[in-house]
Parts: C-alpha cells; sequence; structure tokens
C-alpha cells in the first residue's frame, strides 16, 4: 500500500509513472471504479467515484489526470457487447485509453471488419495502455458513409496496444508524467465486436444515464479542486506566515457543491426522470465559472510566493504547472465572444 507521500516523491520531477505505481493501481482496482462488478469492476457510484477521483488529483496532478482519464475510458466497458466486456476486463490490468477527437476512418470491409488507419493527438496514459480507444469516420470505397440527416457516420473502435504506434511527443510543461501522447494506427483490421456508441449501452444502471456533458463536467471539476487543494498545501510551505484558510475553505465548498450535484443527479435519474437541457447547461455554465475563479486565485497565490516557486526543481512550482496545464482542457474554455482583456 502506498501513501500519498510514496506517491509523491515518486512522481515528482519524473515524466514517467513508475512499474511500483503501476503494480498499485491495478492492485487495487483503481482503473475499474466505472466498470461494473459483474465485469470485474469496482462498479462506484456518481459520487463516490468523484470522490476518489478528487482525492488522486490532491495526491499528484499526473497521478490522478491519469487515473481519470483512463479509468474515463474503462467505463466503455458499459458500450460494448457483454461477452467482448467480459473477456477483456477479467484481465486485472486492462487499461483502455485514448483520444477524444476524430483522427482517421475506419473503411468498411464486406466481413463485419473495418480497416482502421489515422493519427490521434492526447491519448493520456499511452504508455500503459493495454487498448486504445478512438473515433474514426466511417467511409466504403473510399467515400463516407452518411447518416438519414446528410452527417457523416462517426463510430468508436477499441485497438489493442500492439496495432498502435504511440508518439511520445508530450512537451507541455506540467502533467509530465500523465503519459499524454500521440498514437498512429495503419491498416488495422478491427472487427465489429469492438467497436462501440457512446449513447448505447449493454449494462442497464443508472450510471449510464448520465449525460456524457454532466460525466466529463464533474470528473474534470474534482481534478482542478484536487490540485488546488494539493497546490496551497506546497504554498503553505514556502509562506507559512500567510493565512490561505478561506483558499481552503472555498476548495471544501465547491468540492461539496459538485458532490451535491452529482447525487442530485442519480437522484432524479433514479425516479425515471430525465435532466434537461437547461439543467446540464446551468452544471456546464458553474463549472466554466469555478475554473475562472479557481485559476484566478491559484495566480494570485502563486505571486505571492517570491523566488522560491519559481524553482522548477520545486514542488509548488511542478503544481502550478499541472493546474495550468489542465486547465487548459477545451471543455471549460469560454466562448470567444466573453473574453476582454482590457486592463
Amino acid at each position: 500500500m502506498l501513501s500519498t507521500k510514496d506517491i509523491r516523491q515518486q512522481f515528482h520531477g519524473t515524466s514517467v509513472i513508475s512499474d511500483e505505481v503501476m503494480q498499485y493501481i491495478h492492485e487495487e482496482g483503481l482503473l475499474k471504479i466505472w466498470v461494473p462488478k459483474k465485469y470485474g469492476g469496482l462498479g462506484y457510484r456518481f459520487e463516490e467515484g468523484l470522490k476518489a477521483l478528487f482525492g488522486w488529483a490532491e495526491t499528484d496532478g499526473s497521478f490522478g489526470w491519469m487515473l481519470t482519464l483512463c479509468a474515463g475510458a474503462n467505463y466503455f466497458s458499459r458500450n460494448i457487447k457483454p461477452e467482448v466486456a467480459q473477456f477483456l476486463f477479467t484481465h486485472s490490468e486492462t487499461c483502455f485509453g485514448g483520444s477524444g477527437m476524430v483522427g482517421g476512418t475506419a473503411e468498411k470491409q464486406n466481413d463485419y471488419t473495418y480497416l482502421i488507419n489515422g493519427l490521434w493527438n492526447f491519448a493520456t496514459g499511452a504508455p500503459h495502455l493495454t487498448h486504445f480507444t478512438l473515433n474514426a469516420k466511417i467511409t466504403e470505397n473510399g467515400k463516407p458513409v452518411m447518416d438519414g440527416n446528410g452527417n457523416e457516420i462517426i463510430r468508436s473502435f477499441i485497438i489493442s496496444k500492439e496495432h498502435a504506434e504511440v508518439i511520445p511527443n508530450w512537451k507541455s510543461m506540467g502533467m509530465k508524467a500523465s503519459g499524454t501522447y500521440s498514437f498512429t494506427v495503419e491498416n488495422v483490421l478491427v472487427s465489429e465486436d469492438y467497436s462501440f456508441v457512446y449513447d448505447t449501452f449493454f449494462t442497464n444502471d443508472i450510471l449510464d444515464s448520465i449525460p456524457f456533458r454532466i460525466f466529463a463536467d464533474l470528473t474534470l471539476l474534482v481534478n482542478y479542486l484536487g490540485i488546488a487543494s494539493h497546490f496551497i498545501e506546497e504554498a503553505e510551505v514556502i509562506r507559512p506566515q500567510i493565512n490561505f484558510k478561506s483558499f481552503e475553505e472555498s476548495v471544501e465548498k465547491h468540492l461539496e457543491k459538485v458532490l451535491t450535484i452529482a447525487r442530485e443527479v442519480e437522484n432524479i435519474l433514479s425516479e425515471n426522470k430525465e435532466i434537461s437541457e437547461d439543467q446540464q447547461n446551468e452544471i456546464h455554465q458553474y463549472g466554466v465559472e469555478l475554473v475562472q475563479k479557481l485559476s484566478h486565485q491559484i495566480l494570485t497565490v502563486y505571486t505571492q510566493l517570491g523566488i522560491r516557486a519559481t524553482d522548477t526543481n520545486s514542488a509548488v512550482y511542478q503544481v502550478f504547472c499541472d493546474y495550468f496545464t489542465a486547465a487548459m482542457h477545451s471543455n471549460f474554455r469560454p466562448s470567444d465572444n466573453d473574453l476582454d482583456f482590457s486592463f
């Protein structure tokens, strides 16, 4: 059992997740919090899983980000045929991960297979994945296949790691050990059984009904709050004379609000009701505003820490870089029309 201190020591200044940490992750089943128990997962409820994600991000940014994204990809166990999911997830080290972008094509064959080609960016955890997930445009005879509304058909596919080439091109200032690399797939045949659609489920659980937008919003928010909690902990080490209590209380307040939202979402869905578009927009707007405020306050605190906080080998610098790398995720980026750079 690795302690928070052990994990932080192993992640400090490194660009890879150690074998010891990966063994711990698999032994504890941390990648399977969203995988149903019938497939060997932990089958966490939404609120329970968000608490875990917060704690991992608070331990270390790269640690929490990798677990969030890869556990999130393992959620797709719910979208694939039960016999395939059962086969894949009986292995304790199964780890999905990939890219949300549409980076390639899937040429439809005559035998219920697809020929996959393309390049996908930002696959977190790439060095540790057993399977890559990807989105591709369906083509036939080289031409895009359209749906009834004239839109290109997109499907998601699962590719074993042997058929993907990882490109270690992560050069960002933070999240250095998250292994967020690009990957390519060239002329790989994939059975239709190893494809899926986001909103089609083969399990029957409340978690299946949570709109993906809310799932993404809340899992990212607890990561930002967790990293912020770690940041202020390191800030206190450098400037113990400053009272950061209001920052800590704000993190606690917003974490409780996120968990309350998760609880309310599950309660609504348990009554066979839907989460309205207005409710989803309200949750998302809360996330946009929270990330803006949190980023501003972290930057304000950082400027009060002095030159020691700029030491690239310091813990506070690493956490600062991790936060602002994670905050570059486009999910909570405000509309271009809402930006005002005057001062």
